[in-house]
């Protein structure tokens, strides 16, 4: 028996083993083998955990202007968490704790790349208003319109295929909750070279059109479950999942509302990158449907989610536009967002 043909000893079967057990198995378990994909844009808003810092300014007072906010330390991009022992989530709980200290000298908790800080600082009396003022612009929450990719027999639900991020500090914004609610479609402004397009809308917080509650936010999505209220209005057939190798170039559809009723638009996958460091940049895509063209230019912000379906399957989302060609854009591997 030449030495190509030799039959492996128990030695070279305990290495293969060991090899095996060393190596990174991949499971699907938890991916299910079907979901209904949706398409549908909603209202979007999420709330922060702690206020985010997104600038300072000077208050003036009777014996001039100060920055107590700045001088303190704090700097754009901070997530206050706490004032002395008091945990703060909203723009009212600041300033309420800043009047009931009446100037005191307080310490600040905040969240800063990751790690905790701790500062001490005054407010001081704005003698415009005589309320107390730290001389920090604070957001508690974010809003705005995406679009839900799909709902799983549960009723859980993943949107946008990306994180949402703040629009003064860029960082995914780090929720204690969210909701999606009722939007109505106004206008769309296609995109042009270097000016990525938009869908503009109203999102309606009244009575009656809440849609679900939103638990997560990550780098591959907007995570939670719809209410029955969403349930009873979309109505759809749930279609298999296509996992990334079963994802090819050529022929595929994109589903979206952006046109007042839900379409399928033909799109075209240019590129298929299984070695992506980012997990929503997965494939390239562009626009070929004549009527989708006609109406937002290709790809616009609100867009984002949309579901992207192949020979059937259910295999990814839309997650970006090309700011130079908004016909051109990227989309995430639905099993990234499955996963999750």
């Amino acid at each position: 028996m030449n030495e190509e043909s030799r039959p492996w000893g128990w030695a070279a079967a305990a290495a293969l083993l060991l090899m095996l057990a060393l190596m990174p198995i991949r499971s699907y378990a938890a991916v299910p083998d079907t979901v209904i994909p949706v398409g549908r844009a909603v209202g979007i808003k999420l709330f922060s955990d702690g206020v985010v810092v997104v600038g300072t300014s000077e208050v003036a007072t009777d014996t001039g202007n100060v920055n107590p906010a700045k001088d303190c330390g704090l700097k754009e991009g901070d997530i206050i968490t706490h004032i002395n022992a008091t945990e703060v989530d909203s723009i009212e709980e600041v300033s309420a704790l800043l009047q009931e200290l009446e100037g005191q000298t307080m310490s600040i908790r905040a969240i800063r790349d990751d790690k905790q800080v701790q500062l001490t600082a005054q407010a001081v009396l704005c003698s415009s208003d005589s309320t107390y003022k730290l001389g920090a612009w604070v957001r508690d929450d974010t809003q705005g319109i995406g679009t839900v990719t799909y709902v799983d027999m549960n009723g859980s639900f993943g949107a946008l295929g990306h994180g949402i991020s703040d629009s003064d500090t860029g960082k995914l914004v780090d929720i204690r909750g969210g909701e999606l609610y009722d939007t109505q479609i106004m206008g769309i402004e296609k995109g042009t070279s270097g000016k990525p397009g938009v869908m503009s809308g109203v999102i309606y917080y009244g009575k009656g059109t809440k849609l679900g509650e939103v638990t997560a936010n990550t780098e591959e999505g907007i995570f939670g479950t719809v209410n029955r209220r969403f349930l009873e209005r979309f109505q759809s057939e749930a279609i298999p999942v296509g996992f990334r190798q079963d994802v090819h170039k050529g022929q595929a559809f994109i589903r979206s509302d952006v046109s007042g009723e839900m379409r399928d638009y033909e799109i075209e996958i240019q590129k298929v990158d299984h070695t992506s460091l980012q997990k929503n940049k997965g494939m390239v895509i562009r626009v070929v449907d004549e009527e989708l063209l006609k109406l937002t230019g290709g790809i616009v912000q609100g867009m984002s989610g949309s579901p992207i379906i192949q020979d059937g399957k259910l295999i990814g989302a839309v997650t970006h536009v090309f700011i130079q060609d908004s016909t051109k854009g990227y989309g995430i591997f639905i099993e990234n967002m499955l996963e999750h």
